[in-house]
Order: structure tokens, then C-alpha cells, then sequence
């Protein structure tokens, strides 16, 4: 068992080493779990066990968030099992990869924006990689845009902090 935790730590290391490096690095794998709108598991083509990705420039519905199911479901059943491109960026605060995210030549950031099951990520005055589709999304009131008012999920975690997931 401790044996099992040592390797699974120095595989991990080993993938955060490789997404830190000064450039973006481009790994393919299967996903294997969808944790939500923005975050899936993959197992890389090298082998190993899955590694976490969050999407880079998406920021999609907390899961106890309204829309939140609705979103996790899109990309389930978009993307599960499925074989992926990841473009590496970096590694967040919590050791998840940031990637752009492709399956068949298909940026599945844009999808989710387009279909209104995220926002495009924004910073400040910069509206985001994904601010055309957002708009369109928007004006078309898809997905978590049918509602009369959304929350976005930075300030509703500002309010209400992380979901916790009911324990089995």
C-alpha cells in the first residue's frame, strides 16, 4: 500500500514537472472521469494512472451551483472515454493540469461555452479566450443563459464557498 502511494506521488511529480516547463507541452490520453463542467481525468497514453485537468479559459457552473449538474452532464457525455489532445499551459494551486482540452481536432472549451455550460474565463478587462462564443451563447439564452439571473462560479464560491459532495 505505502509502495502504491510512493509511485502514484513520484507520477504525479513527474507530470507536474513536465507541465511547468517553460513551454506547452501537447499529451493525448482517454478520459476516464468528468468531476464537473471544468475538470476531467485522463489517462495519459504513456500509461500511469489518470491525471486531473482542468480546462484552461473556461470557468463553468459549480456542481451544487445551478446549472452545475447540467454542465457536468453535457461534458460526460461529450467527452467520456473518449480520446483527448491536451495543450499544456501550467499547474494549478491544487496540482491539476491546465489544458486546453481537444477531442477530434474540437476545442471542448469552446463547446462548452458555445452551448452556454460555461463562461468564457475572464480577468479584468480581458473578456477571455472564449468571449465570442459566451456572447453568442448570451444572446441565444443556451444552457445557463435560459435563467433570469446567473451567478458566476467565482462569486458564487465567494458566497457560499466549495460544494461539498455528500458522502456515500
Amino acid at each position: 500500500m505505502v509502495w502504491s502511494v510512493w509511485l502514484r506521488s513520484v507520477w504525479v511529480f513527474c507530470v507536474v514537472c513536465l507541465a511547468a516547463s517553460a513551454h506547452a507541452k501537447l499529451l493525448t490520453g482517454v478520459v476516464t472521469f468528468v468531476s464537473d463542467g471544468d475538470t476531467l481525468w485522463v489517462r495519459l497514453s504513456t500509461g500511469g494512472e489518470p491525471v486531473k485537468v482542468r480546462f484552461q479559459g473556461i470557468d463553468a457552473p459549480e456542481i451544487c451551483q445551478d446549472w452545475g449538474p447540467q454542465s457536468t452532464q453535457a461534458l460526460k457525455a461529450k467527452a467520456m472515454r473518449q480520446p483527448v489532445v491536451l495543450n499544456t499551459r501550467a499547474v494549478d494551486q491544487y496540482g491539476r493540469l491546465l489544458a486546453r482540452v481537444r477531442m477530434d481536432g474540437e476545442d471542448l472549451g469552446a463547446w462548452m461555452v458555445a452551448r452556454g455550460h460555461a463562461w468564457s474565463y475572464h480577468y479584468r478587462r480581458d473578456p477571455g479566450p472564449y468571449a465570442m462564443e459566451e456572447r453568442s451563447a448570451r444572446t441565444s439564452r443556451l444552457g445557463l443563459w435560459a435563467a433570469a439571473s446567473t451567478v458566476e462560479p467565482r462569486e458564487f464560491r465567494k458566497q457560499h464557498g466549495s460544494c461539498k459532495l455528500p458522502k456515500e
